[in-house]
């Protein structure tokens, strides 16, 4: 047999010997794509990367069946959307200022004020509806399974140009908003974690993604946070009332389970001024 023939009858072997070596250094196989395992794992990964949009399209998969996954996602999935309800607010507020100060031509900042406050009243609702199922979350703590994530907390520094009236070119005003929902959501994380405004404590809580918190501190800032959104629905923005009882009265039952406290009596008397106000 020539050295060509005795190549050729050796090949199969090889093959053979590569693939072997492969399969055993290839690790665990990666979770089956639509079972719980791989939503989780892609919602980690997006979330990472700093999309928020496909984050939360994982998570409500992860929500939508009963899972070993629901106690990790659900206080993930009520921070992310406040967070972002947070941040088109935030957005909505400075181009109002902006289209009270540019008399010349108001109009395409009234247009960001009315579509960011509709994404805020929708992710809001959102946030509702989910905190709704909280009950279904036991213990005396909740697991905050996700790093701080990607974004400051200081304000953001184009908004005095906005709040002055100066219109922004396309290119910087979507990144004005890319900068104030990011910061929305480091603003919720950090409340979640007992850390409000504290971005360096809550850092240091949230790493490795494993955190723990109190229950009583994690109802407290959903309180909190369900009171901030129930401004929303007052007359001289989404003006729905209904939704103002409604989120206001979650606020008070998420405050149940919280101690009294300085800040709790304070939250529950903006809470009972609110819907007050809203009889009227």
């Amino acid at each position: 047999m020539n050295a060509t023939a005795k190549r050729w009858v050796a090949l199969p072997a090889l093959i053979t010997v590569l693939l072997t070596l492969m399969s055993c250094s290839s690790g665990p196989a990666a979770p089956q794509m639509g079972t719980p395992a791989f939503y989780w794992q892609a919602a980690r990964e997006v979330y990472a990367a700093g999309d928020y949009t496909k984050t939360l399209q994982h998570l409500d998969e992860l929500l939508a069946t009963d899972n070993e996954y629901l106690d990790r996602a659900l206080p993930w999935d009520l921070v992310m959307k406040s967070g972002l309800a947070a941040g088109y607010v935030d957005l909505a507020e400075n181009y109002a200022v902006g289209a009270r100060m540019n008399k010349s031509d108001p109009s395409a900042f009234r247009r960001v004020v009315s579509e960011s406050r509709n994404q805020a009243g929708r992710l809001a609702l959102q946030f509702a509806d989910g905190f709704a199922k909280f009950d279904n979350v036991k213990g005396d703590t909740v697991s905050l399974a996700f790093v701080l994530p990607k974004g400051s907390a200081a304000p953001v520094t184009q908004f005095s140009k906005v709040a002055s009236g100066i219109p922004l070119e396309p290119a910087e005003a979507e990144t004005v908003q890319k900068r104030a929902l990011e910061r929305g959501v480091v603003l919720a994380a950090c409340d979640a974690a007992g850390a409000s405004g504290d971005v360096a404590k809550a850092q240091e809580l949230l790493k490795g993604g494993t955190a723990t918190v109190p229950r009583a501190t994690f109802l407290m800032a959903m309180a909190e946070t369900l009171y901030n959104q129930s401004q929303l629905f007052t007359p001289d923005k989404l003006d729905q009332p209904e939704k103002l009882r409604i989120f206001c009265e979650r606020a008070q039952a998420a405050l149940a389970g919280v101690p009294e406290s300085k800040e709790s009596k304070g939250l529950t008397g903006r809470i009972q001024a609110a819907l007050k106000k809203g009889k009227k």
